[in-house]
């Protein structure tokens, strides 16, 4: 499966920005889709996920922030982005889980978010 993210860009804090993951393939039985978010000298972190029951979680400090949209019949996975602040600038990659019994896991090659004054 390829991921394909989109809709990356420099924004100032307070505006919005919507990041789009299109698969090459099918997620309707994929257990999970997820943005990622990476900067130099620190670990990947979880930013936003959804759950093919279209259960929901966030990192805490994008909560209420942040909304995660998933669509199966069109094989994309949305992060609406609003209020943004400069700790948002990252890389966002986006993850699909198939199967969380299975180590494995598909990630696109992701998109450069930043946010300045």
């Amino acid at each position: 499966v390829e991921l394909a993210e989109s809709g990356g860009g420099l924004v100032r804090p307070g505006w919005s920005l919507r990041l789009s993951c299109t698969a090459s393939e099918s997620i309707d039985n994929f257990y999970s889709m997820a943005w990622f978010r990476q900067v130099p000298g620190k670990e990947r972190e979880l930013v936003a996920s959804i759950t093919n029951g279209h259960v929901e979680k966030y990192l805490d400090s994008v909560r209420n922030r942040f909304t995660i949209y998933r669509d199966n019949a069109r094989n994309i996975v949305d992060l609406q982005m609003d209020d943004l602040k400069l700790e948002d600038t990252a890389v966002y990659f986006c993850n699909a889980d198939p199967d969380p019994s299975s180590s494995l896991e598909y990630w696109g090659r992701g998109i450069q978010v930043g946010v300045v004054s």
